[in-house]
């Protein structure tokens, strides 16, 4: 048996004795589960999408155009549900400049079961740093994440000590009960990426990407994505963990 096999095999084992409920894997998305130990969704309806920040949560401000994060990222959920069209039930987290606290959007994001989430963000740091990232900590979000970061890298016309993919307990990777990720498409504090972020026509090539994806996902589940991570055992993530 291929470690593959064994592994998707322990997964459902585990998922099984936990009391999980929901469809089988050949029936879609599995509903909410805590712990998201599992293969990935395939056959999903719904897509939650969250625009990063908002309201008084400018998030990151760049310094070559002066753009705010808040207004970029609820212009990329606007094009990635765009793109998406009739293919699944599309959910904004927030359809204008609103503050949402991270753990009300958890809890929004509970009201689903076959679903995923995408929330959607640029990142800021040393000018030096360029290219997308894409955050995820539940098994079940693996085949997703690798998929985003794939395409996202493929629109990106560089990359510069950026992460790509990372694993990482964050309250949007950690705590929805459904599979979650956290996207960054790209840095505001790179001259050059901030200038590219700033272009419509750039946004809208890189809600594509990320569609495109989504879309693959729900097709073909993980499959072509790689091995299944190992599970994780922690708590859930809270305010007083480091700033997300």
């Amino acid at each position: 048996m291929k470690i593959y096999q064994f592994f998707s095999l322990v997964t459902c084992v585990v998922f099984a004795s936990c009391g999980g409920s929901g469809p089988t894997p050949s029936g879609g998305s599995y509903g909410r589960d805590t712990w998201g130990h599992r293969p990935g969704p395939k056959g999903f309806t719904t897509v939650i999408l969250d625009a990063g920040h908002g309201g008084k949560d400018s998030g990151a401000v760049s310094r070559t155009t002066g753009q705010k994060e808040k207004d970029l990222t609820l212009d990329m959920v606007r094009r990635i549900k765009g793109e998406l069209g009739s293919s699944f039930k599309t959910v904004l987290m927030r359809n204008h400049d609103e503050f949402i606290d991270l753990d009300d959007r958890v809890a929004r994001a509970n009201r689903y079961n076959d679903a995923i989430l995408v929330s959607v963000h640029f990142n800021s740091s040393a000018s030096s740093i360029r290219g997308p990232e894409t955050y995820y900590w539940r098994v079940d979000s693996h085949g997703l994440a690798v998929r985003c970061q794939q395409a996202m890298a493929q629109v990106s016309p560089a990359e510069q000590s950026n992460r790509g993919m990372v694993r990482r307990r964050l309250r949007l990777t950690r705590n929805p009960e459904i599979p979650c990720l956290l996207l960054e498409c790209g840095y505001l504090s790179h001259p050059a990426e901030a200038q590219l972020a700033q272009s419509p026509a750039y946004r809208q090539k890189m809600a594509a990407a990320i569609a495109s994806a989504i879309r693959t996902q729900a097709a073909v589940g993980d499959a072509g994505t790689g091995p299944l991570p190992a599970p994780l055992y922690a708590p859930p993530s809270r305010p007083t963990d480091a700033p997300e």
